[in-house]
């Protein structure tokens, strides 16, 4: 069998996850807080072809010794590796919500052994009572009157409480205090992590941390700045232009990819009813 059918049959997934993983962005490009995907395509090492056949060479001592006649690398295809978060800060728009809040970079620290930039996160706590972060801000009051996310998740403060007010005629400064009635109420909590790509996505613009790490309060970290913008929410991060663009190219070689295939279905066929025919 033509080995390159593996290797067009490699070049066809990996193209065809790179086109689902273009059309996740675009579904998400009006989600508040999305963090667009990027992917990372590898290849797998080549292979060193050699006749099968025996050829006899002669030394200049005069011996002889058999050599295998090296006919060449063959390239095994490629992959998709893996799909990494881009964290960058997305456009924020106004609500004029009281409820709604968006996170404002600053200034973002550089990790030294990544050389990326780390993220903030509004903190949550989910049903089981752990954490998890998000950037979207589209928060509301439950009919308990604390605050939550759309998802129904609790929104906690710095210290780790639920966030409790008796209505939405509160304001959140810039700070990240809530203030109602003229009295400081809490103070919206905001994680830090300075390795992002380490987080765990688990869809509805969530994610958490891996074996249940406890992220640091941005709030105390040096050489970091930031806001927490009221009445707004921080939108999609995706490129919907550049995304299109991008879901063209991988269709064309997707099918570049299938016509190779067609091309050595037709030689098998060929092999198969003429050449290895027996008259």
């Amino acid at each position: 069998m033509f080995k390159g059918f593996y290797t067009v049959a490699t070049g066809m997934i990996a193209q065809q996850r790179k086109t689902e993983m273009l059309t996740n962005n675009m579904s998400n490009v009006n989600t508040p807080g999305f963090k667009a995907d990027q992917s990372s395509m590898r290849a797998f090492p080549d292979m060193l072809l050699s006749s099968l056949g025996e050829s006899k060479r002669s030394s200049e001592n005069g011996l002889t010794r058999s050599n295998s006649p090296v006919v060449g690398a063959l390239n095994t295809g490629v992959y998709m590796q893996e799909t990494m978060p881009h964290f960058t800060q997305g456009d924020v728009r106004e609500t004029g919500l009281s409820t709604d809040a968006a996170l404002v970079q600053g200034n973002m620290p550089l990790n030294e052994e990544t050389g990326r930039s780390g993220a903030i996160f509004f903190t949550l706590e989910n049903e089981d009572g752990s954490d998890r972060l998000t950037r979207n801000g589209n928060f509301t009051l439950d009919g308990q009157g604390f605050l939550t996310s759309s998802e129904g998740y609790y929104v906690l403060d710095e210290a780790g409480n639920r966030i409790e007010l008796e209505n939405d005629r509160f304001t959140i400064q810039e700070n990240g205090v809530l203030n109602a009635d003229g009295q400081d109420v809490a103070r919206i909590g905001v994680s830090y992590s300075d390795d992002p790509m380490s987080l765990i996505k688990e869809g509805n613009g969530l994610l958490r941390a891996p074996d249940g790490t406890v992220l640091e309060n941005a709030y105390n970290q040096q050489d970091l700045s930031f806001s927490v913008s009221q009445g707004a929410l921080e939108r999609s991060n995706v490129d919907s232009a550049r995304t299109m663009t991008d879901m063209m190219t991988s269709y064309r070689a997707f099918e570049a990819n299938q016509k190779v295939l067609q091309a050595y279905d037709r030689s098998m066929e060929k092999t198969v009813n003429e050449v290895g025919r027996v008259n």
